[in-house]
């Protein structure tokens, strides 16, 4: 039988924010690399070289938040106990 919408239903899955926040920068960060192409447009040496590092930092931050997510959700269960690794016996 299902839960009833007056029933708690606990807290939300915490990496879901992070994750989706990971992949927010990620679009951003290429978004802006896309937009930044030197080969395109001709510019300031000093603005090319911000929009790039601009846009490789978003790439980074993003990458790394994403990575930690998905470590969290499939890592395997160490001492901290976090992680859903695979618990069958072999």
């Amino acid at each position: 039988m299902g839960t009833q919408p007056y029933e708690p239903h606990g807290a939300g899955d915490p990496t879901a924010v992070r994750a989706a926040l990971g992949l927010g920068l990620l679009a951003v960060g290429g978004w802006l690399l896309n937009t930044a192409r030197p080969w395109q447009k001709p510019g300031h040496p000093l603005i090319l070289a911000t929009g790039w590092a601009v846009s490789g930092a978003l790439l980074v931050c993003g990458l790394v938040l994403v990575v930690r997510c998905v470590r969290t959700v499939h890592g395997s269960p160490g001492p901290e106990g976090r992680g859903t690794g695979d618990d069958r016996p072999s």
